[in-house]
């Protein structure tokens, strides 16, 4: 990971949901306070809503999306939008992307693979194909507590950084060894001290629920406590 000096700018609001007010409101959010530069989760919204949310991005104040959270659905062409438009360089998939790999052709380096939590690895999987993983760190988090099949997956190739450039960070309950898009407590987040630093990337996307706001006193608090705990671990 680079120095620990800028790690706010590498931690992103971002826009999630999937009501139309949820988008709307974190856009609406993000004009107010002039945030150039966010996240962008695309998943859970149908493709009416997405293409809705592209015509509201072209009118913010938005100006780079560093990272985006595709569907398996993702024309290339929508990749090809963002990085023009807003320097996305960063596309994130799910393990199901690489069925369907071959659409996405001449963007392979851009593709970052977040690894399910079923305790299965398909031998479609090949992070070598792609530009490396987006590590969520809560399902790390799941993952170690399991010693699942995706944690020895990741763990193999620990000593490969080029793989480790971007994440998403939400919440973690200890009680129900599960991740929580809703953080209701700054404790939430507690978890992410238990983590190797390989895992942190040069980009780390707010994958939670909450108002802008909120992500800005997250974002706030997150650079503090993250910035502490490598700059301990490297010191260690």
């Amino acid at each position: 990971m680079e120095e620990i000096k800028g790690l706010e700018e590498k931690i992103l609001v971002s826009i999630t949901g999937t009501k139309d007010r949820h988008w709307r409101n974190k856009i609406k959010e993000i004009n107010k306070f002039g945030i150039e530069k966010v996240a962008l989760f695309l998943e859970r919204f149908h493709e009416k809503q997405i293409q809705e949310i592209y015509k509201a991005l072209l009118d913010s104040k938005i100006k780079e999306i560093p990272l985006v959270h595709i569907k398996d659905e993702t024309k290339k062409e929508e990749l090809d939008f963002l990085s023009k438009k807003f320097n996305s360089v960063y596309f994130t998939i799910h393990e199901s992307g690489f069925d369907s790999l071959k659409k996405w052709k001449g963007c392979y380096r851009k593709l970052y693979l977040e690894m399910d939590v079923n305790n299965f690895v398909s031998q479609s999987v090949e992070v070598s194909k792609i530009g490396g993983f987006c590590i969520d760190l809560s399902h790390f988090k799941v993952q170690l507590n399991k010693w699942s099949k995706e944690f020895e997956y990741i763990l193999k190739r620990r000593h490969s950084a080029h793989y480790f450039d971007c994440n998403h960070l939400n919440g973690y309950s200890a009680k129900d060894n599960d991740d929580l898009h809703t953080i209701r407590n700054l404790k939430d987040f507690d978890y992410l001290k238990s983590l190797p630093k390989f895992l942190f990337g040069n980009v780390i996307a707010l994958e939670v629920e909450n108002s802008i706001s909120q992500q800005l006193e997250f974002k706030k608090y997150l650079s503090e406590f993250l910035g502490n705990f490598l700059k301990d671990e490297i010191e260690n």
